[in-house]
């Protein structure tokens, strides 16, 4: 099973909203891919003659169904013009004039220096919604920099948060600043479309990956505001990662009553929860180490089948750790219609879906993810007739 079926209903939530996307790479292109695939009519302004600069990621894959590119850019369309060159900057300002948001991700500054910053397209049209991604804001003594995801790991703190110090400060393998990010963009722009409805006033949406990495961060960083004391949760000692004969799983003791105990018959242990040394959260804290060895001690003599079958008999939370591959292949996957795919311009593309599921608007592969410049003559006529 696919996420390819066409919405039931006649319209899609956002059919009618036109978007003029600048954005590349990632916290751009995932916000304005949930959009587009809800049905704005997404254009995507590239550079003529190299695009997007995801089309050409990992250069041995580059091409025109590039999977890193296909993976952010469904259901838009891409217009490839020379913003240096005057007469294309009037094609996009008359572009601007006719959409409802303008979006980009550039260091701040470079919309301004192209004529195409807030005050400008205000200009074009006063109803205007316009968002701006950055790496740490527009203003501000980190505003003039590069952003970047590894980077706002690093200045938020959340690189330096870890389940165990001994465990050496390193990267997050995927993108949750880009990630998030996006998705607060995609937030501001229906509540500023929602807005316009109410006042018939546009405005200006801003979101950063620096922000959007310290509001994942929400609880823990109340705990340090408000009571001077840190609290990590991935630290916490009925937590963990646990090898097994064949391979590692993930339990979280919480959530009940007495967990340790729960965890204890489990694992066939007596009850360490009578033992003075763990008989409470603070106690378990402090010693830890020794009862994490016990754990893992436990856990070596069995597989993962057999430890989260007396986990979940006994319902403690527990998972295996799988691999990306073994995910995309779970049943849940498909039920969930987490895989959406249809005919590339190249080959047949094979994407993940869109998470957000509604009953009466269901996401298809409408548009294929474009080649460049694929809708430039496309949408330039439809400009000029209104020209």
């Amino acid at each position: 099973m696919n996420n390819q079926i066409e919405s039931t209903t006649q319209e899609l939530p956002l059919d009618g909203i036109r978007i003029v996307d600048f954005s590349q790479v990632m916290m751009g292109p995932v916000c304005t891919q949930m959009l587009a695939d809800f049905g704005a009519d997404v254009i995507k302004i590239e550079r003529a003659n190299a695009g997007d600069l995801s089309r050409t990621s990992f250069k041995q894959i580059a091409g025109v169904d590039n999977p890193i590119f296909c993976s952010l850019n469904r259901n838009k369309r891409s217009v490839a013009l020379d913003l240096r060159n005057a007469e294309h900057i009037e094609l996009v300002k008359k572009l601007i004039a006719d959409a409802d948001v303008v979006v980009n991700n550039f260091r701040s500054g470079v919309m301004e220096r192209l004529g195409l910053g807030y005050d400008d397209c205000l200009k074009l049209k006063p109803s205007i919604i316009y968002a701006v991604g950055t790496g740490y804001g527009e203003t501000g003594p980190h505003a003039h920099k590069g952003g970047q995801d590894f980077l706002a790991q690093a200045l938020s703190g959340v690189m330096m948060r870890k389940a165990d110090p001994s465990i050496p400060t390193t990267l997050y393998p995927t993108s949750p600043a880009d990630y998030a990010a996006g998705m607060h963009m995609v937030q501001g722009i229906l509540l500023a479309l929602i807005q316009r409805m109410k006042t018939g006033e546009g405005q200006k949406v801003n979101v950063s990956l620096y922000d959007s990495m310290l509001a994942m961060q929400t609880q823990e960083a109340a705990m340090i505001m408000m009571a001077d004391s840190e609290v990590n949760w991935a630290a916490m000692p009925l937590c963990g990662v646990f090898e097994t004969q064949d391979g590692p799983i993930v339990m979280v003791g919480a959530f009940k009553e007495n967990p340790l105990r729960n965890i204890c018959a489990a694992l066939g242990l007596e009850d360490l929860s009578a033992d003075p040394k763990f008989c409470n959260l603070t106690e378990q804290f402090s010693n830890k180490p020794e009862l994490q060895g016990i754990f893992r001690a436990a856990f070596a003599r069995g597989t993962k089948a057999h430890w989260l079958e007396k986990l979940e008999e006994q319902d403690i939370l527990c998972a295996p750790v799988r691999t990306m591959r073994e995910a995309l292949d779970d049943p849940q996957t498909m039920v969930n219609q987490m895989i959406l795919e249809g005919p590339g311009e190249g080959q047949q593309v094979k994407l993940v879906g869109n998470p957000v599921h509604l009953s009466r608007a269901t996401v298809s592969l409408r548009i294929p993810p474009p080649r460049l410049g694929q809708h430039t003559e496309e949408v330039m006529a439809e400009v000029l007739a209104k020209s």
